[in-house]
This record gives structure tokens, sequence and C-alpha cells, in this order.
């Protein structure tokens, strides 16, 4: 059981997991309940084009993608904003264009880009110290927002129309949603890549959402669970020599059914008898 701890390379990769945990736990959460997962959807996508720029000018990676992860983040939060009935097809055209731009980039850029795939499907095993260096400081500013703010998020995330009233700045609130979104995304495509982004950062929350009505407790225990599916799939990627991302997301699937199956059999008991 412990014989991966033995390797750097499982160490970085159990570290990044429990850090990539903690901002899916603690965004995931607010994104779960205020309904906004298609959002994360498409800045992930969208965050493509970041990486399709930075192999095109020589730029980091993670930082190309983290300008237009969070510069798709500010857009679609302000078309939320001003028009709520319109955000499905504004998301929907930058995820598109994002993807559009970085494969177009990719394809001017020179060369084989062999980091381009991990960047699709996530490479955990290659979590170097300088990423997880990377990941604390977002992790921090993440937390500290969220633990600063939490009464204005829990209002807006439960009765907007009642934090306005109060006087809470919900635009500025979501605004911040969002960014933080961003850097989320930044994180958790290193580790599942885009295209798994949005299991990670909604089904620990779905999970925890069934056990407590505190939005606090389901942050925490959200990102338990995280941490829980990273370990597991972890363990399964090193036994079975599988892809380690989709491994993790597999263990979180199988999680998310059996919990709906417990729900069933949970309603099914509690049905009066005739």
């Amino acid at each position: 059981m412990w014989e991966p701890l033995h390797y750097e390379f499982m160490r970085n990769a159990l570290m990044a997991g429990v850090l990539v945990s903690v901002a899916c736990g603690v965004v995931g959460t607010l994104v779960v309940v205020n309904r906004i997962v298609f959002v994360s959807g498409g800045i992930a996508h969208a965050a493509f084009g970041g990486i399709g720029l930075a192999l095109y000018t020589g730029l980091p990676l993670s930082l190309g993608a983290g300008i237009f992860s969070v510069g798709a983040s500010l857009i679609m939060g302000a078309v939320s904003l001003r028009n709520r009935h319109r955000t499905d097809t504004v998301i929907g055209v930058i995820w598109a264009v994002g993807m559009a731009v970085g494969v177009i980039l990719v394809d001017l850029s020179p060369g084989y880009h062999v980091d381009l795939m991990s960047y699709l499907f996530g490479s955990i095993l290659a979590v170097s110290k300088s990423d997880l260096w990377f990941m604390l400081p977002l992790d921090l500013l993440i937390v500290l927002t969220v633990l600063f703010f939490f009464r204005e998020f829990l209002a807006i995330s439960y009765d907007e129309e009642f934090a306005r009233v109060r006087g809470i700045p919900v635009n500025a609130l979501y605004m911040t949603l969002f960014c933080m979104i961003g850097f989320s995304v930044v994180m958790i495509i290193r580790i599942v890549g885009l295209i798994l982004v949005i299991a990670l950062l909604s089904i620990p929350p779905y999970i925890a959402e069934k056990f407590t009505s505190s939005l606090g407790t389901m942050m925490v225990l959200s990102t338990l669970f995280g941490i829980l599916f990273t370990i597991l799939g972890l363990w399964i990627s090193f036994n079975f020599n599988v892809t380690s991302g989709a491994a993790i997301i597999l263990v979180a699937g199988v999680a998310f059914f059996l919990s709906l199956a417990f729900d069933r059999v949970g309603g099914s008991n509690l049905t009066p008898e005739t």
C-alpha cells in the first residue's frame, strides 16, 4: 500500500492532488450550489487557447492557460450578470473559440509538442516541486478569499435578492467567484486535464451535499472526498499502469453512481407500505 510513496514523483503527485482537492472542495462547492457547473467547463476548454498561445510564443504553459482562463472567466461573469438568458450561448461560443484558437496556434507552432496531451488528459505524475509551489499560493488565495467573504458568498448562493437588499456587492462577488474558478482550472488541468475538469469540480461537492446542509461543512467534506478520490486513483494508476487523471475521475464517477444508488435505496425504504 505504501510502496508508491517511496518514489518522489508519487509524493509530488499526492501533494498536488491534495492542493487541487482543496481548491475543488471550496470553489466546486460554490459552483454546484450556484448551479454554474457549465461555466467551469467553458473556462477549462477556453484555456486551451492559452496553451496554444504559450506554445506559439514560448511562454510557460501555466501562464498562457491562466491568462485565457481568467480572461474567459471575466467575460462569462460579465455576460452572466448583464443577460443571464444568453449565458449558455456565450459560454458555448467562448468554449468553441478558445479551443479553435488553441488548435490553430498549436498548428502554427514549430516542433512536436509532447506536453500537449498532458494538458488535455492530465499528467499528475509529472508534477514537479516548482508546480507545487505554483499551486500553493493559488490555494491560499482561494481559501483566504472565501474565508474573508464567507457570509457574503453564503448570502448570494442561497438568496441573491436578499443579498442585494442588504447592500452586499453581489456583482463584485460573482466576478470574484468566476476568477477563482479560472485559477482552479489552471491547477486542475495539470492533474486531470481540461477535458475532465468538470468532473473534479462537481462530483465531490455533489456527494458532500447529501451529508450536510451547511455550506462550510460541504466545502470540508468535498475537499476530503477529493483527497480520497486522488489517493485511490493514484493507487489504481500505479498498480495497473493506467492514466492517473482518468483513474482519479473513474473513482469519483463510481462514487457518484454509488451515491445515486444509495439515494434510490434510501428513497424506497422511506416509502410507506400500502
